[in-house]
């Protein structure tokens, strides 16, 4: 199965966040051992970069690289682009952007916190602890 794994997951794994720290491990888990085929948008690559400016910069560095050996960074090309700021109906226009790259790669969920935020989106959104759930 296909899952794009959003930011906000990405950030409770690598800062050991309570209490979404177990759920987001779990999916991370899953993808590291290939029982899950796993990406990351490519948009997520600095804004994980920045949100985390306050870890030292070499473990910054680890980390991103450790993330990339086993999520693989989805792209869109020049028209999803396009289309993502044409997505009037969501409030965050990185959401659009997490939308296109899911769509793009054929994945089944977009697996993030804020699955409200997603309503609009193309692909389904599902929280971690629901997607374990529906994993079963």
């Amino acid at each position: 199965m296909v899952i794009l794994i959003d930011t906000n997951v990405i950030i409770d794994f690598l800062t050991t966040r309570e209490p979404f720290f177990e759920a987001s491990s779990k999916v991370i888990e899953k993808c590291a051992s290939g029982e899950l085929t796993g990406y990351i948008a490519f948009h997520s690559i600095p804004n994980l970069w920045y949100i985390l400016r306050k870890i030292p910069e070499d473990m910054r560095r680890k980390w991103l690289i450790d993330i990339c050996e086993f999520l693989t960074v989805a792209g869109v090309n020049h028209d999803e682009v396009l289309r993502a700021i044409r997505m009037t109906k969501f409030k965050d226009f990185e959401d659009c952007l997490q939308d296109r790259c899911a769509k793009n790669i054929g994945a089944k969920y977009i697996v993030t916190r804020n699955a409200a935020d997603f309503s609009n989106s193309e692909v389904p959104a599902i929280s971690p602890e629901d997607f374990l759930t529906v994993m079963k």
